[in-house]
Formats: C-alpha cells, structure tokens, sequence
C-alpha cells in the first residue's frame, strides 16, 4: 500500500511544487525516486516527530500540501500535542501518512504496535480518519493531496494485498462500500481485516450463515445515511479489527448504530484492554487474540445460534 501511495504521489507532485514530503528518518523503496528526484519537495526532519508535525503545520501555512510519513506509533502518540495544537486546530491541510496499523511491526513488541491509533486520531477535532483496504485506494487516496483543506490521517499497512473489487477505488466520497453480500450478519472491518472478514465470511459460508461484509474505509466521518443502508435488512452485526476494543472500529459502529436509530445485536472482535509481549509472525499473534478466521468464525457461530428470534418471526 505504502508503495501505491508513493508511487501515485510521485506523480502528482511532480506537477505540483507545492506537494511536499516530510519523513522522521523513515524511508522506503517507493519513496527513494521521490528524494532523489525532487529534493526540493522532501525533507528529512531526523527522529524528531514532534518538530516535524509543527514544521509541516507552518509549510501548511505557507500554502503547502504536506504529507508527513512516520510509523504509526509515533505519527499518533510521540507528537500527538503537536498534531492537536499545531495541526488540528489551525485546520492545515496536513495528510499524516502512518505505516504499520495493528500488528504489522509484529515482531518489534507493544512499542512498534499501532493499536490505539484509531482511537486516538480520532479523537481529534477536525481531523479525517482513512484506513484502505487495498493498494489501489492507497493510491487514489494520494491524487487527493493537493486538494486537501484540513488535517487527515491515513492508516496503511505493510506488505502486499489483493484487488477487492472496482467499487469505490476512485470516488471514494462514501466511506464505505460492500465487497460481499449476505444477509444473515454484517462484518464490519477496516484496512487488512476486510480481507480477515471475507475470509470469515467463506467460512461461515460452509456452515449455512450468509454474511455480508462491509469495508469501512472512512473512519471519521461516517455517513450515517449510507451506513444505515449497507445494514439494512441483516439480522446481526460484527465488527473486526486489530486494534484495541477501546475507540476503534467496534466503537465507531456502535456509536453510529445508536445515533442512526439500529437496533441489531452487535459483536465485536478487537484487541482486549492490554498489551501483548509476545513476539511472532503476525497470525501467529492473532490466534493469541482470537482474531485468526477459525477462532472468529467459530465464536461469531455460536453468539449468532443463541441470539433471540426477531419478533414476529
């Protein structure tokens, strides 16, 4: 995703000076042609996350289209007072790109995992909350730079993943779209854990549950409208993430469930309230969670037998 992104970014900001990169000594392959052709449009502000949030906010003054790259963890929580004061409540038009959602950075232990992130970046005034599923709205979500007008944060993942499908890699206003149909569950999931959610779904699929699975790829804000038709007509719903239960996706859909007036049972598989010290391939550290396919599809089957029946069924 991170390479979609850059490599769509190249382009754009090769026809406009005014797109600039800012990284804390963070690099990548994609990003290596961006510095080596256009020096004048990067900066490398060092490990230095706090400072480089406040100088993006002053480019951002200065009329620049600022996108600033750093690993989840320390785009969210280093320099967060900075992204709040400086960012957020100047409302500049600063595009904070974190790399490694959840437990991408499996391996490097609680400090390299983004699990609060959502949370967190959320939480802020004025600021748009992106997580795409897939690399072709990575870069769709970079073509966007130069028209930005307010503080957005773009939640991607490490590695490669497959095409979902054509709806919405483009026109991305909705938010939201839905990759599977079904009608007896909805699975609500954003980023990478879309593609845990289809995997569920095929599952569930082999012992007779028909489960509709929607991508949430716009955190904040939520078009209730929308979200209210993409639920429409299921009996229950489930949320999925790698991200703590505490104000990411499970909160987003039940705050957004009780505001549009849905009343459907609600199951939520996050990350409990603690950090994990163990250290592994990253589904070895979903299993320790319960968030591998057959632990998920397994549970979600069970608290969807013992559900009452709908009255008047």
């Amino acid at each position: 995703m991170r390479d979609a992104f850059f490599g769509t970014l190249y382009d754009v900001a090769r026809d406009n000076r005014d797109v600039v990169v800012l990284s804390n000594d963070f690099g990548a392959p994609s990003l290596d042609r961006f510095r080596a052709d256009l020096p004048g449009q990067f900066v490398n502000a060092a490990i230095s996350e706090q400072n480089m949030m406040s100088t993006a906010a002053g480019m951002a003054m200065r009329g620049k289209k600022v996108v600033v790259y750093s690993i989840a963890t320390f785009a969210t929580l280093r320099a967060l007072e900075q992204t709040k004061v400086d960012i957020c409540s100047m409302k500049q038009p600063v595009t904070i790109l974190a790399v490694g959602a959840g437990y991408a950075y499996s391996t490097d232990g609680p400090t390299h995992h983004a699990t609060e992130d959502i949370a967190v970046m959320r939480s802020l005034a004025h600021m748009e909350v992106l997580s795409p599923s897939e690399p072709a709205m990575a870069g769709a979500l970079a073509t966007q730079v130069p028209y930005t007008s307010g503080p957005r944060y773009i939640r991607l993942d490490r590695g490669k993943w497959p095409l979902l499908d054509e709806t919405g890699r483009d026109d991305l206003s909705a938010g939201l779209r839905v990759p599977r149909h079904g009608q007896d569950v909805v699975l609500v999931a954003t980023g990478i854990m879309v593609h845990r959610a289809l995997q569920v779904a095929d599952t569930l699929a082999q012992q007779g549950m028909s489960a509709r699975v929607l991508d949430l790829y716009r955190l904040k804000p939520l078009d209730l409208e929308r979200f209210r038709e993409a639920l429409a007509g299921a009996k229950a719903v489930a949320t999925i993430e790698e991200h703590t239960m505490h104000g990411g996706v499970g909160s987003v859909v039940a705050e957004a469930m009780a505001d549009a007036g849905v009343l459907k049972p609600l199951k939520r598989f996050a990350i409990p309230d603690e950090l994990l010290y163990a250290y592994g391939e990253r589904d070895t550290l979903h299993v320790e969670r319960g968030l591998d396919v057959d632990g998920i599809a397994e549970a979600l089957a069970r608290w969807f037998t013992r559900l009452p029946a709908p009255a008047g069924r």
